[in-house]
């Protein structure tokens, strides 16, 4: 790679992580170009150099952050089986990646939820085809552990991968706004009792 191409991805960088700063605090539709510059240190045309609209540098700040979180999501799948664990621990060791990214991110991970909810967004295309890259993941190693018998045949792949993302980055959430004195593997243990089935005393 050469040093423009580093150097503009050094820029994209501070840019997204000014816009997703700026506008989980007050909204895309408050956060200006302007403010994003200044918060980036950058000039204004700095911005559209890299980006044609602020609605192009969020489509593309979404794009980013859950390719972030997919990679981390794929990369906890295939270390554990590198060291010979089952699609149980796969999966265990996704939800603890999910969470080490959301307490990296917590600014991407609140505007992604939020914009998860709303309908009426220019990206929403983007966020449904980023959104399900993320699942894809995790219904890959759920189809594994069919295959290989450790999971119920019964089960909804679709239903229960989207369940699990759902359930880490709510939980992620709720830690961080209202718990934030629990430690990381405190919450981890918590996700995990309940990926294993543990949470009716048997």
């Amino acid at each position: 790679m050469d040093s423009s191409s580093t150097r503009r991805q050094a820029t994209r960088a501070k840019l997204y992580e000014a816009a997703v700063t700026l506008i989980a605090e007050q909204g895309f539709s408050a956060t200006t170009v302007d403010e994003i510059a200044e918060r980036a240190g950058v000039a204004k045309g700095t911005v559209y150099y890299n980006f044609k609209s602020k609605t192009e540098l969020f489509e593309e700040l979404l794009r980013h952050g859950v390719s972030l979180l997919t990679a981390s999501l794929r990369a906890a799948a295939e270390e554990t089986d590198e060291r010979g664990g089952s699609r149980i621990d796969a999966l265990d060791a996704m939800i603890r990646a999910g969470l080490v990214f959301i307490d990296r991110y917590p600014a991407f991970t609140q505007l992604y939820v939020a914009e998860l909810w709303r309908t009426n967004r220019a990206w929403n295309s983007t966020l449904l085809v980023v959104r399900q890259e993320a699942v894809a993941v995790v219904e890959g190693v759920l189809r594994e552990g069919v295959a290989a018998g450790e999971l119920s045949e019964d089960i909804d792949v679709q239903l229960t991968a989207a369940a699990l993302v759902g359930m880490v980055l709510v939980a992620a959430l709720d830690w961080q706004a209202f718990q934030s004195e629990r430690s990381l593997d405190d919450v981890h243990a918590a996700l995990s009792r309940l990926l294993h089935g543990r949470v009716g005393g048997r």
